[in-house]
């Protein structure tokens, strides 16, 4: 059909339209492109249409993402829709019934698989190659799917005799009305298992393991998810699998705090370091790299090292080094040193300055520019 209509549009409603006027321009579209009363070629996709857009637009939610997303849905989830002639069955009550029998089997998308993957600071910053087991549900190899224990076939079902349906009908204003529903004997397969398979139980499907290979790019955050298409369970009556999500855990570094791109180390200098100023070799992500301390630094300054951040996520470039310097007071002093103090300390006067403003303040500053 192209580009998808608007669902509003579909359905002739506004935007503001409420709930009750929503399943009212249903009820006439769907009675209108009911394809077992409406034999115009385009029927049934139009009918499946107006069905799509009434699930979403029926769920408060599933409207509010749609007016946020549009089709797409929510990033990396999307919308699922269920059968459109069941959606009929639901707000009618029943079906025509005047044309062929619909499949109430119809193809399905497997679950997703939702996994999580604990990663080293490093491994979040530059990226790595991580394997993974995973969980998932595979066809029964003894079986092939079927359900049957080999050399056995399924028969069909006695209480629908193979339609995967019972139909009652039943008088109404509208004069005599079938109600169809799926057969609550064979689920609407048709068919009923005598002798289940031994290896599934036949379900059709037995839990396996699997190795997978997981790509981190480098940049990645703590709580990112990652999702390895149509690595999750298998659909259902040829349906399309699910897929994979991976949420990264990202341990915490011993020294290094992370700001976005850029990354923090505290480094404690002494006294005379920072009175007179020193060249010293810090830590980094590459390695370590010299720093001058320039003299009379403060406690609380802070250098920044160009590029020596964490990489952005998929485009090039990255974040800076911030090291902020803490100058520490000595303690347990040698009688040598205490003497030294003293001395320095005459020469220093007791005069008491207040600071405009604290450590956190001047990092806060840094990390608005």
């Amino acid at each position: 059909m192209g580009t998808k209509r608007d669902y509003y549009e579909i359905l002739g409603v506004p935007r503001n339209a409420s709930q009750k006027e929503i399943k009212k321009a249903y009820r006439r579209l769907a009675r209108q492109y009911h394809p077992d009363v409406n034999d115009s070629p385009d029927a049934e996709e139009r009918f499946k249409e107006i069905n799509e857009a009434y699930e979403v637009l029926s769920d408060p939610e599933k409207r509010a993402q749609y007016d946020r997303y549009g089709h797409a849905g929510p990033p990396g989830l999307g919308f699922e829709f269920r059968d459109p002639f069941e959606i009929f069955r639901e707000v009618f009550g029943f079906d025509f019934g005047f044309g062929p029998r619909r499949a109430y089997r119809q193809p399905r998308r497997g679950a997703d698989i939702h996994q999580h993957l604990t990663i080293s600071f490093r491994e979040a910053a530059f990226g790595c190659e991580k394997e993974i087991e995973v969980s998932h549900y595979e066809v029964c190899p003894e079986c092939g799917g079927s359900g049957a224990e080999p050399g056995t076939s399924p028969i069909r079902c006695p209480q629908c005799n193979g339609t995967g349906e019972v139909r009652r009908v039943r008088q109404s204003i509208l004069g005599s009305l079938i109600t169809v529903t799926t057969c609550p004997r064979c689920g609407g397969t048709g068919e009923v298992i005598t002798t289940p398979c031994h290896r599934c139980g036949g379900s059709g499907r037995v839990k396996m393991k699997r190795k997978l290979s997981v790509e981190i790019p480098a940049g990645v955050e703590d709580g990112m998810q990652i999702r390895l298409a149509g690595q999750g369970e298998p659909g259902e009556n040829g349906g399309p699998p699910g897929d994979l999500y991976v949420t990264l855990s990202v341990e915490e570094h011993p020294y290094f705090r992370r700001h976005n791109n850029d990354i923090v180390l505290e480094l404690a200098i002494n006294v005379a370091q920072a009175a007179l100023g020193d060249e010293v070799m810090v830590p980094t992500l590459d390695g370590e790299e010299k720093l001058i301390i320039p003299a009379g630094t403060q406690t609380g300054e802070v250098f920044r090292l160009r590029g020596k951040g964490v990489p952005y996520l998929r485009r090039n470039g990255r974040g800076d080094q911030l090291v902020v310097v803490q100058v520490r007071t000595p303690t347990n002093l040698t009688k040598e040193q205490r003497r030294l103090f003293k001395e320095l300390a005459k020469t220093l006067g007791k005069e008491v300055i207040p600071q405009e403003k604290g450590f956190l303040e001047r990092v806060k500053e840094l990390f608005r520019v």
